[in-house]
């Protein structure tokens, strides 16, 4: 019996943004697609912002620069949308 092992490489290759939806393209050929509204910044952000990204985190990250914002490929293959703000309570 053999075992075939699956290469998996979860390096960013690509990033494109809809009108609805963040697209990531992973070095080992998959697609992470995630909605838009899961991250404010990048859904507020103009057009222009949403191009200028890089890559970061040796690969694995993705960070944009005028709207300092920065998510992994961990975090977008768990699903794990930008955390709510919380509003400060008065004493």
């Amino acid at each position: 019996m053999s075992i075939l092992a699956i290469s998996t490489d979860e390096r960013v290759a690509d990033v494109e943004i809809t009108e609805d939806d963040l697209v990531v393209r992973l070095m080992d050929g998959r697609t992470i697609s995630v909605p838009l509204a899961w991250y404010p910044r990048l859904l507020h952000a103009t057009v222009d912002q949403r191009k200028n990204w890089q890559i970061a985190g040796a690969g694995y990250g993705i960070h944009w620069q005028d709207i300092d914002e920065d998510l992994s490929t961990e975090g977008l293959l768990r699903g794990v949308p930008a955390p709510k703000p919380t509003l400060a309570v008065r004493p």
